[in-house]
């Protein structure tokens, strides 16, 4: 079990990065959350296996079709246990 928070900065709101991230989640078996920051970023705290989070955690580099992702931040975290993946407000 591997958990990362992501912030991802550039061009990601306003174009689906949220449900793009959330679908991508349910696909993979991704449990966590994305969130909109007030700077503009997007947050995603991912938990599940290596293979699956790593893969997430690569998705974030260039996101949904109209995000244009200038930077991408890793941090390995404790394991929260996360049963689902929700987009927080």
């Amino acid at each position: 079990m591997k958990t990362n928070q992501i912030r991802v900065t550039g061009k990601v709101q306003g174009v689906y990065f949220r449900a793009s991230a959330k679908q991508k989640a349910q696909m993979l078996g991704v449990n966590g959350y994305v969130r909109n920051e007030l700077d503009g970023s997007v947050v995603l705290e991912i938990e599940g296996d290596d293979e699956a989070v790593d893969y997430m955690t690569d998705w974030c580099k260039h996101g949904p079709a109209l995000a244009r992702v200038k930077n991408v931040e890793v941090k390995n975290e404790a394991s929260r246990n996360f049963v689902s993946f929700d987009i927080k407000k």
